[in-house]
């Protein structure tokens, strides 16, 4: 089931590319890594004294001496940062956008490497972007490190009944009932309806609770 629910939400970023909202010169969410509390499956808390959101694919890095390790994600319920709390959500680590009663709204943040390798194809070479259990420092070769600009694509999920639900039409419209359908359409017909509009999703998300 994980596997599938991936699957359609690669095939759907693949359909969202010009969507990216902001573009960044950074791998990480945050500039600096920094301290965090990592909850696992088990109940243990474990404290990590430099960690960080890796763009790559929405996972865990930790620094292990002067080297970033992305953590195995297997075992990981949910990362504590000083400013937000990121939960699992299939492998990828989201954080909560806002509530609506009892149900919410998550992101996770990616680079969307589809429209980064079209923009850098004539003039950059990339080197190394399938990083497995180490990450280096140094997993782009760039004539210029000043032209480094990731575009980022915003990956949204309804907690919907206890659910997590990659917001997508076709996704949702699964786990929906026919009058809920037509609510979804209903709020999907607004001129400034976008499934990339955190405001809109939160107004779909209030119409289907």
């Amino acid at each position: 089931m994980k596997r599938l629910v991936l699957f359609i939400i690669m095939s759907c970023c693949t359909s969202v590319a010009c969507m990216a909202q902001r573009i960044t010169p950074s791998l990480t969410v945050y500039h600096e890594f920094k301290p965090a509390v990592i909850n696992l499956t088990d109940g243990r808390k474990l404290k990590q004294p430099l960690a960080n959101i890796f763009l790559k694919n929405s996972s865990l890095l930790y620094m292990k001496g002067t080297q970033a390790m992305e953590a195995r994600m297997d075992n990981i319920l949910s990362v504590e940062f000083d400013n937000r709390t990121y939960v699992k959500i299939d492998t990828l680590l989201a954080y909560q956008v806002d509530t609506v009663g009892n149900n919410a709204l998550y992101c996770a943040e990616q680079i969307d490497f589809v429209a980064y390798r079209q923009t850098v194809l004539n003039n950059h070479v990339i080197t190394n972007l399938s990083v497995s259990d180490q990450v280096s420092s140094t997993t782009i070769d760039l004539e210029d490190e000043n032209d480094i600009h990731f575009p980022i694509i915003n990956l949204y999920f309804f907690r919907l009944n206890g659910e997590f639900i990659y917001v997508h039409e076709r996704n949702l419209s699964r786990h929906l009932s026919k009058e809920k359908r037509r609510m979804m359409k209903t709020i999907m017909s607004l001129d400034n309806f976008s499934w990339n509009n955190k405001d809109m999703l939160l107004k779909l998300l209030k119409a289907i609770e």
